[in-house]
């Protein structure tokens, strides 16, 4: 059990991982990280808060969200560094989410490369392009995601 002289308070962890208080308190109202408050109701966070904002940090480096970072910290000990077995599931999950990652990068860099300095002017067919919603196929640049125009 960790005694609250033992703990940190906000600050601590945020300058250490560079991330602004507020990001932080947001992590703990989704419940990816965890705080005890003082009887003042100040929080203070464990040691181990460290690896999990590191690990939220690396997560959202290879593109996953904050759900699927939840998913994977849930499947890891809370408080202590997990062992090869454990992390090595949680690795492979990664493994198949940066593979992805890496394929729709791949497509759009080939739709990208498409557009320098076409010069066509037909934004009709254009994947950068979608004149009034015309593609109501979903949200973002659909065409550009892969959907055909």
């Amino acid at each position: 059990m960790t005694s609250t002289s033992d703990l940190l308070t906000i600050g601590e962890p945020a300058t250490r991982s560079g991330l602004a208080t507020s990001a932080l308190r947001y992590y703990e109202e989704l419940g990816l990280i965890h705080s005890r408050r003082t009887a003042g109701r100040q929080r203070r966070f464990a040691r181990s808060t460290f690896r999990s904002v590191a690990f939220i940090r690396a997560a959202q480096q290879v593109g996953l969200s904050l759900d699927e970072t939840r998913a994977a910290l849930d499947r890891l000990p809370a408080g202590r560094a997990p062992n090869a077995t454990q992390w090595n599931a949680v690795a492979r999950t990664w493994s198949h989410r940066i593979d992805q990652q890496i394929a729709d990068l791949e497509r759009l860099k080939r739709k990208l490369a498409g557009c320098t300095g076409c010069g066509c002017l037909s934004l009709r067919k254009c994947t950068l392009y979608n004149p009034t919603d015309a593609a109501a196929l979903g949200p973002g640049a659909r065409y550009l995601l892969g959907d055909e125009p």
